[in-house]
């Protein structure tokens, strides 16, 4: 009987390579599901057994909950797992369809009053999280869970009566951002990449730039790190790089930088492999399981941006 299974996945990288490396990481730590994503992305595999994996993690109420974000433990829909989903979807080209409309309306219930997403709702409170993330009774709307959704609905041309006030809500926000997180800029570039309204947007990226620039969040020389502050909810060192802002040559985003900046930014994320193949998580530290899950999702983060600037060809 033939073999079907992931052994019949074929070779792309030799022996010793950083792709084989971390190849092996993913088998030996990582979760069914990134070990499905690492086999689509890089081994050639299909797409179905992800679908598969992720559908482990969806909830009656068409949210996905149970730890798909590590650092949000429990059962619980919350809008950061479902974001983390619909970036799966996205990824293996099944973002649309009757699912990704059951998605829209979890994500009508888990709104606040002005159509946006906070990043966690109280129904946490009792499973374990992140001490760095907070869970309040009436949590704001942010950025950081509504942008990185709005533009992934965009860019796969999903139409539902849940963007309209969420898509205002992202450019009222991005457009008076002044003293930005790190983690903030990354969901403003998720949305411009992808919104609509192109002329806008460029002139929004525009801006975000250069207050990026002008508030040293991005590295822009990996040999003088001690110049450059570390965000709230960070480990020290965890810096964050133009990589990290533009993780593809097509973002918006990439204009920030110069070739120089970018060269030397992606010379340290391909540095920055482990001996045991993985690539290192810089938020906080605060349990086992979740900083090795995190682990192999920065793993394959780090793979795509190389590919994607031609650093190595899988």
């Amino acid at each position: 009987m033939a073999d079907t299974g992931a052994s019949a996945l074929p070779r792309t990288s030799p022996a010793g390579s950083p792709l084989f490396r971390a190849e092996q990481f993913v088998w030996l730590t990582a979760r069914v599901l990134e070990q499905r994503l690492f086999a689509y992305h890089f081994l050639r595999g299909p797409a179905d057994p992800v679908e598969t994996a992720l559908d482990a993690y969806r909830n009656e109420d068409a949210g996905y909950g149970h730890g798909l974000e590590p650092d949000l433990r429990g059962p619980v829909s919350q809008p950061l797992h479902t974001a983390r989903a619909l970036r799966v979807l996205d990824a293996v080209g099944r973002c649309g369809g009757q699912r990704v409309e059951r998605v829209c309306r979890y994500l009508t219930s888990a709104s606040t009053a002005d159509g946006a997403l906070p990043a966690v709702r109280p129904a946490q409170r009792g499973y374990p999280v992140a001490p760095f993330v907070p869970v309040t009774d009436d949590p704001p709307a942010e950025l950081l869970a509504t942008g990185p959704v709005v533009g992934l609905l965009h860019r796969n041309e999903v139409w539902h009566a849940w963007l309209f006030r969420a898509t205002d809500f992202c450019w009222r926000t991005v457009e008076s951002l002044e003293m930005p997180h790190p983690r903030e800029v990354e969901a403003a570039v998720a949305f411009l990449d992808a919104a609509p309204d192109r002329p806008r947007a460029r002139a929004a990226a525009d801006r975000l730039g250069r207050l990026v620039r002008e508030r040293r969040i991005a590295v822009l020389d990996p040999d003088r790190l001690d110049a450059y502050p570390v965000a709230a909810g960070y480990a020290p060192g965890g810096h964050h790089f133009p990589h990290d802002f533009a993780p593809t040559p097509e973002s918006l985003a990439r204009a920030w930088f110069t070739e120089e900046e970018m060269g030397r930014s992606l010379d340290h994320l391909s540095a920055g492999q482990r001996e045991d193949g993985g690539w290192p998580v810089r938020r906080l530290r605060w349990a086992e399981a979740p900083a090795l899950e995190a682990r192999s999702l920065a793993t394959i983060e780090a793979l795509r941006t190389l590919r994607a600037y031609g650093r190595f060809v899988g």
